[in-house]
């Protein structure tokens, strides 16, 4: 008895074969259609979703590259720090000025005799470090100006330029300016 509402209006009359044929070619067309369109929204969604996951990988690469930056130049600071302290050299009750350039000003450091001496040929150097300045010796001055080389300052007077016009003059060590 369980007769389906086609065979119900084919029996009535109210319909004919060709009408029958063709509501079931509608639907399953429809049907077709809609799955086709469900596959269509999950395509794009998967398309967006992987989208969003590259530009998330990208940004997480960018962060991790700024982080990475961020410890190496951490650890250089730590290194020329720890440098100047193991380094430094006690200036003592000096009172003989010693004149150097830091960003296009002059600058006083009191200094004894000797280590004037040694500033002059390029023994010694200066370091700047948390805008303090200590003294240290050049070796290790080049060591500091490999990592940083902004803030060591060297005395190199023996390096003269073949265009400085007064390469032939000697600068005495005792000359204060």
């Amino acid at each position: 008895m369980s007769t389906s509402l086609q065979e119900q209006l084919l029996n009535a009359g109210l319909v004919d074969q060709k009408k029958v044929k063709q509501a079931n070619k509608d639907k399953r067309k429809n049907d077709k259609q809609q799955r086709r369109s469900k596959n269509a929204v999950v395509n794009t969604t998967q398309e967006t979703a992987q989208r969003a996951l590259k530009e998330k990988a990208a940004r997480d690469r960018q962060l991790n590259e700024e982080r990475n930056e961020r410890t190496q130049r951490r650890a250089l600071v730590a290194q020329i720090k720890q440098l100047i302290d193991n380094n430094k050299i006690s200036r003592g009750d000096g009172d003989t000025p010693y004149n150097f350039v830091d960003n296009k000003k002059v600058k006083k450091l009191y200094v004894t005799e000797q280590q004037h001496g040694q500033l002059s040929r390029g023994q010694l150097a200066i370091a700047s470090f948390q805008k303090s300045y200590q003294l240290i010796p050049a070796v290790v001055a080049h060591k500091i100006a490999e990592r940083d080389a902004g803030c060591v300052f060297i005395a190199d007077n023996d390096n003269a330029s073949e265009d400085d016009e007064y390469a032939d003059y000697k600068i005495p060590d005792d000359l204060m300016w």
